[in-house]
Parts: C-alpha cells; sequence; structure tokens
C-alpha cells in the first residue's frame, strides 16, 4: 500500500518553520480525526451508519456497494460485539473534495487542480512538533501486559478469502532505523494473530522491512508502534513512499501548513502521534513468523498468503475513550480506498520529476484511480520537437515517482484531458500506430502483489507498455483536423443552459476551434 513519490523541484528539499497562527480550540476529547470529520460532516460527505453492522464482511460489502462511485464517508456507530467502537471506511474514496480536505485546502473543480497543490506543498517539510504525553488522546485510557486484548477493537474481515480479521489497513506503523535514527511511518497489512499478536506484512525493499532487517542482523527484536484512528493525511503520507532516507512526519508538516504533534512512547521510545485514537507498542522479535493471509488487496485479487510474515509483540495499547477504528478497503475500481490519493500522488511525483529533469511542455500527469491508483499513467504534452512524446514515456515510466508496478504510460496531446478516460481512449483509438507507437520496457521494478505474473517467483520483475496516442510529429501540420466547439456557440448555450431546461451543470472545455470558416461557406 505504498509507491514512490519525489518532491517539487521549485521546492527542493527545504524543512519550512510553522507558520505561526492561533491554535484551533478542540474539546478535551477530541482527535485529528474527529477535526477531519467536522469538515466533511459541514461538506455534506458524512453519512452515520446507526443500524447493527458486522465487521465480519458486512461493512466491508456495505463500502464496496456504495464506493463504486462518489459516495459519502461511512461513520459506522453501531458496531456488532464491540459497543462503545466506531469504524470509519471510504474515508476519500473516489471523492476529489475529500481529498483536497485531507491536503488542507477548499475543493476544487478539476483533478489537475489538485495534483498541482499537492505537487507544491511536497516540495516543503515541517518537523514534528514534541508535546506532553498527558496531552495525547489516546492516553486516556492504557493497558499493559497480559491484560493486553486487541481483539476489544473491531477489527474487519473484508473479503470471504480473507485469512483472519485484519486490525491494521487505515493505519501508520511507526518503525526507525537503528543505523541513522530515521523514523519511518508506513501502511501495512496487519492481520491478529491473537490477544497480544498482530501481523505485520511489509513488501520486499520497503522501510520498514529494511529497519527490521538491520534490527534483527543487531540480534536485537525491533521497536514498532501501530497507529490507527489516524486522520486521512497521516494515512496519505504513510501509504506513500517517500525518499528512505526522509520521515513522513516531516512531509504531513508540509503538506498541512503545521507540525503534527508528537509524544515519545515509554516501551519503544519512538515518537507517536499525539492525535491518533489508538496506539500498540511492542516488538517484532528475530524468526518469530507466522502463516499470514491472503489478503484482499488493491488489485482487486488477493494477495497470496505468507508462510513467514512477522508479528507484532503488543506491550502496550493506548486508546481514546470511545475509540474510531480507520479502516481501508482494497478492492477493485472505484471502491478501492487508495486509488484516488495514490492517483494524486503518482501524478504529482511523475509531473515534478520531469519538470526536474527539463522536459518542457507538460501540460498534465494522471494516473487513473480506478487501474489499481497506479497500472495507468497518461502525461498530455504540447509536441515541440520530433521524439518529444518518445522522450517523455520512457522517463514518465521510469523516473522515480513512476518506476514501481505501473503497467502503461500512455502520452497524448495538449487537446487531450488526461484525466478523462474517454478523451484518452480516442486519442489512442484514432492517433497511436500499434506497428509503431507502442514500446516494451522489460525487467522493471514490480510487485509480489500483481496477480498476471506467474510462477509467482517471477513477481518482482515486471514490464511496461508505453503508447504513443499523440499525432505523428513529423505530419503535425498536416494532420487530419479535429472536430473542435465554436467557443462563442459553447458560451452562447452554457450561460442558456436552464433556460433550455438541461440538468446538472455543463462540461467544462478548454479546446476550441480556432479557424475562420472557409471564405466559400456563407
Amino acid at each position: 500500500m505504498e509507491m514512490s513519490v519525489t518532491a517539487s523541484p521549485n521546492s527542493g528539499d527545504q524543512k519550512l518553520e510553522a507558520p505561526a497562527k492561533t491554535a484551533t480550540a478542540r474539546a478535551p476529547n477530541s482527535s485529528a480525526l474527529d477535526a477531519w470529520l467536522e469538515k466533511v460532516e459541514a461538506l455534506g460527505e458524512l453519512k452515520r451508519i446507526t443500524a447493527e453492522v458486522d465487521p465480519d464482511l458486512e461493512a466491508a460489502t456495505i463500502t464496496y456497494l456504495v464506493g463504486g462511485e462518489k459516495s459519502p464517508a461511512l461513520l459506522f456507530e453501531n458496531i456488532k460485539g464491540h459497543p462503545g467502537h466506531r469504524a470509519l471506511y471510504n474515508m476519500i474514496g473516489c471523492n476529489l473534495s475529500r481529498f483536497c480536505l485531507m491536503i488542507g485546502e477548499e475543493p476544487v473543480d478539476h483533478p489537475l487542480k489538485a495534483v498541482q497543490i499537492l505537487q507544491r506543498k511536497l516540495g516543503g517539510k515541517i518537523p514534528p512538533r514534541e508535546v506532553s504525553p498527558e496531552s495525547a488522546i489516546c492516553n486516556q485510557n492504557i493497558v499493559t501486559g497480559d491484560a493486553v486484548d486487541i481483539r476489544t477493537f473491531p477489527a474487519q474481515r473484508m473479503w470471504p478469502l480473507d485469512g483472519g480479521l485484519y486490525l491494521g489497513t487505515g493505519d501508520a506503523v511507526v518503525t526507525k532505523d537503528p543505523e541513522t535514527g530515521r523514523i519511518n511511518v508506513g501502511t501495512y497489512r496487519m492481520m491478529i494473530k491473537g490477544p497480544r499478536e498482530v501481523g505485520v506484512y511489509t513488501s520486499p525493499g520497503k522501510d520498514a522491512t529494511i529497519d527490521r532487517e538491520k534490527w534483527w542482523k543487531m540480534g536485537k527484536p525491533m521497536p514498532i508502534a501501530a497507529c490507527y484512528g489516524i486522520d486521512p493525511l497521516l494515512f496519505l503520507v504513510a501509504a506513500t513512499s517517500l525518499p528512505k532516507t526522509e520521515c513522513e512526519y516531516d512531509y504531513y508538516g508540509g503538506i498541512n501548513g503545521a507540525p503534527i504533534d508528537i509524544f515519545t512512547g515509554d516501551v519503544t521510545g519512538l515518537p507517536l502521534p499525539a492525535r491518533a485514537e489508538i496506539i500498540l507498542e511492542g516488538f517484532l522479535y528475530p524468526d518469530e513468523t507466522f502463516a499470514e493471509g491472503p489478503f484482499g488487496e488493491f488489485t482487486g485479487y488477493y494477495g497470496r498468503p505468507s508462510g513467514a510474515t512477522p508479528f507484532m509483540r503488543v506491550e502496550k495499547v493506548r486508546y481514546r475513550t470511545n475509540p474510531t477504528l480507520t479502516c481501508a478497503l482494497m478492492a477493485d475500481g472505484a471502491a478501492n480506498e487508495a486509488g484516488l490519493f495514490w492517483a494524486a500522488l503518482r501524478s504529482a511525483g511523475i509531473w515534478a520529476d520531469l519538470q526536474k529533469l527539463g522536459v518542457p511542455g507538460i501540460q498534465g500527469v494522471w494516473s487513473i484511480p480506478e487501474a489499481a491508483g497506479w497500472g495507468i499513467t497518461v502525461v498530455s504534452i504540447k509536441q515541440m520537437y520530433a521524439g518529444h512524446a518518445a522522450q517523455v514515456m520512457a522517463l514518465a515510466a521510469q523516473c522515480t515517482a513512476g518506476a514501481y508496478f505501473g503497467k502503461y504510460v500512455i502520452v497524448v496531446d495538449d487537446d487531450v484531458d488526461p484525466t478523462n478516460v474517454y478523451q484518452v481512449l480516442w486519442a489512442m483509438a484514432t492517433r497511436s500506430r500499434p506497428a509503431q507507437s507502442i514500446d516494451i520496457l522489460r525487467e522493471t521494478w514490480s510487485t509480489y502483489l500483481d496477480p498476471s505474473l506467474n510462477p509467482p517467483e517471477i513477481r518482482p520483475w515486471g514490464s511496461k507498455a508505453l503508447i504513443n496516442a499523440c499525432m505523428d510529429y513529423r505530419f503535425i501540420k498536416s494532420f487530419s483536423k479535429r472536430t473542435k466547439l465554436s467557443k462563442a456557440a459553447y458560451e452562447a448555450v452554457v450561460g442558456r443552459w436552464q433556460e433550455l431546461g438541461l440538468t446538472g451543470t455543463p462540461p467544462v472545455i478548454t479546446v476550441f476551434e480556432d479557424e475562420k470558416f472557409p471564405d466559400s461557406i456563407t
């Protein structure tokens, strides 16, 4: 549940001081998630479900059926077998408005505007701010030792063949590099093994895996903390592979415009988010593993079962009174909880990388959310020289932000909106020439979760198709003219939309015919 993203070249690698501003007054029993939910509810995009719902399959089924199109965040307030607990699903879903709230912005009317905002914000970092443990909302209730039973929380089974109940889906897991001291915050699936044991599945090459191997090579258990009931921005940075020398807390602060409050855990010594609602502290011990999974993953397929997944021995549980468990449904299509924000992050990262490499003419970058978040990336360019489209394809496919997993890179002309799948397919059908316009990259960086690669042992390596759906540059001046609307006629119709009895809002059109009628037409 991670991806690679680079910071904006305009801002470089700078760290910012937190801007001076008056702190928002909050109730004593208020979390960062509460503050975000208040904004979502004010926007009319929060659905409180008070009927009893079973965390075993039922909550996820509801989310999948609702989340296939633009839909509200779902707050389950009556969870079977877990009185006093709540579960939040569909935090962002495919809703651009809630994504904007996640990154601290007012809603925008086009995905590329959100991508550009995020690209700018990724360029700056604000380090976390230490606060006293007494001020941390998760310390309202503390359980230690043999009294710990993590089954108290409404862990979910999302799909019928999932290997067990998963406490960790919409989570933030904190680890530390024992050599450099770098703190990592990642998102990993966590299946319950027992009252004090929960699995931590991390893919090869991910930061937590590297940290764990270093600790174990030293003959020591790895300190680890798992956080739930987190605000979506923390989920966003945790579910994103930022540079391995960087701390995700710093990026949270940069996007938020103010530092995240942290306190030091007395069990692990790790910096913990003070406004998370649930935190587990413990250790991963060398050679202690169990058979974890399968788990319904972001591809819309089950990730293969793992017979050697490390598990966390939980020493301390901290939680607020009446906590909310954040849950992230991994699914096919628009119901994939991470689809939209992965798409936006990958788009922002590739756009920034192309700018950093000095490639001109980039009009927009969009990874299609419904294509597993990052399976297909579309780049719109204004062609400026021979080979321009081919250059963009190759660089977008293998730059830092685009190298992992993505299978298709499609380059289109500047009259095609890369966020509009119908326009992209039209360009592919009318401008690409299969024999000349498709290139293949082999032995690229892939994932064990890709079900198309078999036998599973080959899955670290994949391939990419590069599709040039631009007009042939050699004939761009004589290429068949596409049909375009008259700007004057378009504006006249938009002005009469309600008078004409048409519902909704008129489509936004930005490409118009700029040539005059031939003299022979009267």
